[in-house]
């Protein structure tokens, strides 16, 4: 199963609410062994096969965590520095994550403050924020970026809905697209004769478990999205 950080009562006062980091969402989930598991399932598979799967593993991860930055930056009515630490920001020359250019913490439960370790590059932190998925307006004081986090309207939760939906259909596209280019990897193996049709067939059956695995996944992180914002 996926960790998910589900809500509590943390209010306003001076409890510490503990936030998932998205590195680890990604890293304690169990499907991360499938490739183990197919290779001990599987082992007279063609070792280029096993290659192609490998590949199709990697690629799939990067395409789950691609879409996991975008939810993060959905807001759900409540302060996360999640939202904010995977914004690119156009700096010293080439894009830059915020988490790696400033601190972040969460005063209270609507408020995000920003403190950049250089102050100069806070024209180019609030760019990053307006052209996110925020619908936030950042306020400075030259010194710190504050965002204040609106309360979500009822209809604007259910346009989020949606929105959270729709993001992860296109993040199951991705990972559809990514299977059909391996399967055709492995097809031009068996064409090429350097494998078996046999081998061909166990290729497909052991790429369609990566697929299925990372698919579940989606499904998980589109449940956790809509389960916060349902009920906060």
């Amino acid at each position: 199963m996926i960790g998910i950080w589900v809500s509590g009562n943390w209010g306003l006062g001076t409890e510490t609410p503990q936030y998932p980091n998205p590195d680890t969402l990604i890293s304690r989930s169990p499907h991360l062994n499938i490739i183990d598991n197919i290779e001990q399932q599987d082992r007279e598979v063609n070792m280029a096969v096993k290659d192609i799967i490998k590949d199709a593993d990697e690629k799939m991860k990067k395409a789950l965590e691609a879409m996991q930055r975008e939810f993060s930056e959905i807001s759900t009515g409540r302060a996360n520095p999640h939202m904010v630490e995977g914004l690119r920001v156009e700096c010293y020359g080439s894009p830059m994550l915020l988490k790696q250019l400033a601190s972040i913490s969460v005063p209270d439960a609507r408020t995000l403050l920003i403190q950049p370790w250089d102050t100069t590059v806070i024209p180019e932190i609030e760019k990053a924020i307006l052209k996110s998925n925020l619908g936030v307006s950042p306020v400075n004081d030259k010194k710190v970026v504050r965002l204040a986090i609106p309360q979500l309207s009822k209809d604007r939760r259910d346009e989020l809905a949606k929105v959270v939906k729709k993001m992860a259909e296109e993040g199951r596209i991705s990972l559809r697209t990514i299977r059909r280019d391996m399967k055709e990897a492995i097809d031009k193996l068996e064409k090429d004769k350097r494998i078996s049709e046999d081998d061909k067939f166990k290729g497909h059956d052991s790429l369609q478990k990566v697929m299925d695995s990372h698919i579940e996944r989606v499904d998980q992180i589109l449940a956790a999205k809509e389960k916060e914002l349902a009920e906060f």
